[in-house]
């Protein structure tokens, strides 16, 4: 696949609802989102409201003490909330993350698969607020959790 081939075409997805567009990514009709392959990990499901992603930052996301970096933490969970609130957006609908905050409770191993799971909590007419875990896929064991804001735009005409 080259670089084109990863883009996602918005024109073609525009009829289509949010949970639409992500629903055709998971099941491999989309491409995924260049930044999720970049940063290995992937969407394993979604729902209404709902997300959840899996991943296993490498050792080229070390920091220079050795550990996880914190933009990994940042870059799955940024992800997993943005889709929570993404399934929410009716056709032509958008939205863009206006803050989110990460709360890491422990250093992921290197290599470790973790899934993230986001769920929104309000969305309305011009703001969406959401939360997520970040869970050991193994051991189970909490290893972040995050929260966002998101600005909704309405549909263009």
């Amino acid at each position: 696949m080259n670089d084109a081939s990863m883009i996602l075409d918005l024109d073609a997805i525009r009829h289509l609802t949010g949970l639409e567009t992500m629903q055709a990514i998971v099941d491999g009709s989309l491409p995924p989102a260049p930044i999720a392959t970049t940063m290995n990990f992937w969407m394993v499901s979604v729902g209404d409201g709902e997300a959840v992603f899996e991943g296993a930052p490498g050792p080229a996301f070390r920091n220079p003490t050795g550990a996880i970096h914190g933009g990994w933490y940042g870059a799955i969970m940024d992800s997993v909330l943005g889709v929570a609130v993404h399934t929410k957006m009716g056709a032509g609908q958008a939205y863009t993350t206006l803050e989110y905050k990460v709360n890491i409770t422990r250093a992921i191993p290197v290599g470790m698969q973790v899934r993230a799971i986001g769920t929104t909590s309000h969305v309305g007419r011009s703001t969406a607020v959401a939360e997520a875990k970040l869970i050991g896929v193994e051991d189970g064991r909490l290893y972040a959790t995050a929260s966002t804001t998101c600005m909704v735009f309405a549909p263009n005409p």
